[in-house]
């Protein structure tokens, strides 16, 4: 970080912190998607030109830094608690969402950037699983705004609709806890529809969620593999070193480092709570960025493709589900 960074992280701090109280209140809604709401809604306003390049290193810098704090809040032992019926459902339900993120959005003529994120964030885990693969694939600021609102959307149906379906399929607690923690993007979201079918499923859901959340380490490398192929096949000139995601292993070192116990709980906790909020503080900056009117006019699409990763990954993790006799 520079010195001349400091003016445009201040000036997206004033957005980051009262976006971060809204999402403490509105945990469904979250503090990113507040963040990322501010930073478009204020983006027209004129201001002074020693913040832009402030602006632009939160939105990329510090959005990777976010990463990898979350990693001191992951635990490796749950992926072992979970055990292999689940890792199965995970492995199908981020296929699935990958093969229909990008062949839907090659329908609805999608920049291949936003059906990579879309494709993400309800394959792995919503707003985080953006975030950390924004970055690697070169991601522009849109792109992510766009990802970020439809999961969003998503988010909040989910809550309503999957405890109801969960009943009217008469599902077990570790059937719909099952269900829950693989086809619903966002942690709280995950949470408030385990938690309101039952305190069982709600617990199950959770553990599933925090395992599903580690596949963000090689979805992150596989994606900057395939980076590096392309501009290979393009002749350009490329170092892997340059663009390989370093801070994907950070986050598996801090995993690591947490899966360990060396740290106290609560600090862990507190490095935990400070990547939540840097990563608000990122979205603030990449709405800066972000011309709303653009986002209005351009955002059925990333929503019909949105629905469609939705419904396809609820299909088949319970398809999953059925074949292996969870259900």
């Amino acid at each position: 970080m520079k010195k001349e960074h400091l003016q445009g992280i201040f000036f997206a701090l004033v957005f980051a912190v009262p976006a971060w109280l809204l999402g403490q209140e509105f945990p469904i809604v979250g503090g990113p998607v507040f963040g990322i709401l501010l930073g478009m809604i204020f983006a027209g306003l004129r201001r002074p030109q020693a913040v832009e390049a402030g602006i632009a290193f939160t939105g990329k810098k510090i959005l990777q830094y976010a990463i990898i704090l979350l990693g001191f809040e992951m635990n490796l032992f749950h992926v072992l608690e979970v055990g292999s019926q689940s890792l199965s459902v995970m492995i199908f339900t981020l296929l699935t969402a990958f093969a229909v993120a990008l062949s839907v959005g090659k329908l609805l003529k999608l920049e291949r950037s936003t059906t990579t994120l879309i494709g993400a964030g309800t394959a792995i885990c919503g707003g985080s699983a953006i975030a950390a693969v924004a970055p690697v694939i070169g991601a522009k600021d849109k792109d992510i705004a766009f990802s970020i609102s439809t999961i969003f959307l998503f988010n909040v149906l989910a809550v309503f609709i999957f405890p109801f379906l969960g009943h009217l399929m008469n599902m077990s607690d570790f059937g719909f806890g099952m269900w829950a923690g693989t086809a619903v993007n966002d942690t709280s979201s995950v949470v408030a529809a385990g938690y309101s079918y039952s305190e069982e499923a709600g617990g199950f859901a959770t553990i599933v969620k925090l395992t599903r959340a580690l596949m963000i380490v090689p979805v992150c490398l596989i994606f900057a593999l395939l980076m590096a192929r392309e501009k290979a096949g393009q002749g350009q000139g490329f170092k892997l070193g340059k663009i390989f995601p370093w801070f994907i292993l950070w986050f598996v070192a801090a995993s690591i480092v947490n899966t360990t116990g060396v740290l106290p709980a609560e600090f862990a906790h507190a490095l935990g709570s400070l990547g939540k909020f840097a990563i608000v503080l990122a979205m603030c900056a990449i709405g800066l960025n972000t011309r709303l009117m653009e986002l209005v006019r351009h955002g059925l699409a990333p929503i019909a493709l949105g629905f469609c990763c939705w419904v396809a990954v609820a299909c088949m993790s319970l398809l999953v589900q059925y074949v292996t006799g969870i259900l």
